[in-house]
């Protein structure tokens, strides 16, 4: 079997995937992406191809008529390839498919299978456009979700509207979390043509480096009330709400330290903020973290991972380390992973003394932090892990060839 991802970029952590699926599967991949940074990545993420056990292949952008990038000679580049299956990542490439209807023909001589891979995250229901987007819900990496006005609402119908026309083109559909079915169900796709994979990094590495990190020296002085976040510094990730709650809880923790793993073009505002509100040595910022064993050591000697807005695959990492969480409800991908009461809790989105709340009581209770944690472990190592991802993708592209 021979497949094809056509996507933005390669993030570390899908690399490994890719790597598992050909290690695992004997499945020939091969990784279509853009020769520079494309514009459809988001700000900060870390791509790695030094790793990769596939063949990888980058080829130019350009601009389309419609703003958005493309890909120069994708066309001849997979009839070279011969795939029988193309993964392709919808946003905002499936556009193609209907705004340049000659190169959806050509796609479709070449004799291989369409998989459309989606969260879908800042997709309305079918017929539910417009209350969507005056909802607050669809926000960008720039928190911009309070500008809104008609010329915002039209395009966003448009983009409603294409949706309906490009998303029943693929062959089978994956998504990352259970209401995927749904939303991308309401533009007439079939049901059984809607696979869910949950998201996973490489959760037999993370947990070969816990197990590595339980021999080795702690990388930081103990601290029973010190928590983490992991990921890039966008405004999204609301690292700024942490910080607050690091100056609220203080009055009642002393020692409340929060460590920040990551990069991104908001690390010096945060950094401000730490100091305007005095509690700079409170803050640590530790920059980007990539390895899993350095990540891991930052993990275990903190108590709570918190997750202030957008989620992202920090969740399992952590989840590995035997965090418990702290999250709101952001893309959809964290239902999977968080369960209230169980292994973490969820504030009100954007409401800071729910977070505050949540933070305090976890924090004060050394036993339910220890519980939620195992539980965690539990999860990852029963559930949702990087084997079960792999099924549901095999599940998918045994679908598509057979029918």
């Amino acid at each position: 079997m021979r497949v094809c991802f056509v996507m933005a970029g390669l993030p570390h952590y899908f690399a490994l995937i890719l790597n598992k699926m050909v290690s695992d599967y004997g499945i020939e991949v091969i990784l279509v992406k853009p020769t520079q940074q494309s514009k459809a990545l988001g700000a900060g993420v870390k791509e790695d191809k030094s790793a990769a056990n596939f063949r990888l292949v980058e080829l130019p952008e350009f601009t389309t008529w419609y703003g958005k990038s493309f890909f120069e000679n994708l066309i001849p580049t997979l009839q070279e390839i011969k795939p029988d299956i193309i993964v392709m990542s919808s946003w905002p490439y499936f556009l193609q498919l209907v705004l340049n209807p000659p190169f959806y023909f050509k796609l479709k001589k070449i004799g291989a299978k369409l998989i459309c891979r989606d969260i879908p995250f800042n997709t309305a229901y079918w017929g539910k456009s417009q209350e969507y987007y005056y909802s607050g819900q669809n926000i960008t990496e720039d928190l911009d979700a309070n500008k809104k006005n008609w010329k915002g609402a039209l395009y966003f119908r448009a983009i409603t509207w294409l949706r309906k026309l490009y998303l029943p083109l693929a062959d089978a559909h994956i998504n990352y979390y259970d209401e995927g079915r749904d939303i991308i169900g309401s533009y007439g796709v079939p049901k059984e043509k809607i696979f869910i994979a949950a998201n996973s990094p490489d959760t037999d590495e993370l947990l070969a480096a816990y197990e590595e990190v339980l021999k080795q020296p702690e990388i930081l002085l103990k601290n029973p009330h010190r928590v983490i976040h992991v990921g890039r510094l966008v405004k999204w990730k609301r690292v700024d709400m942490l910080i607050q709650s690091v100056k609220d809880l203080k009055r009642f923790f002393p020692d409340i330290e929060l460590v920040v793993v990551g990069f991104g073009p908001e690390e010096e505002n945060l950094k401000k903020l730490a100091g305007k509100l005095g509690v700079s040595d409170n803050v640590k910022f530790v920059g980007g973290v990539y390895d899993a064993l350095t990540l891991g050591k930052y993990l275990h000697v903190s108590s709570i991972y918190l997750l202030g807005g957008m989620g992202g695959l920090s969740i399992n990492d952590a989840m590995c380390f035997a965090k418990p969480i702290i999250c709101s409800v952001a893309d959809g991908t964290e239902r999977r992973l968080v369960r209230e009461g169980y292994n973490g809790f969820y504030f009100e989105n954007g409401n800071q003394e729910s977070l505050n709340l949540k933070m305090k009581t976890l924090l004060q209770d050394p036993e339910k932090i220890s519980t939620f944690g195992a539980n965690s472990l539990r999860i990852i190592k029963e559930e949702i892990n990087i084997h079960s991802v792999l099924k549901e993708y095999m599940v998918a592209f045994n679908y598509v060839l057979a029918h």
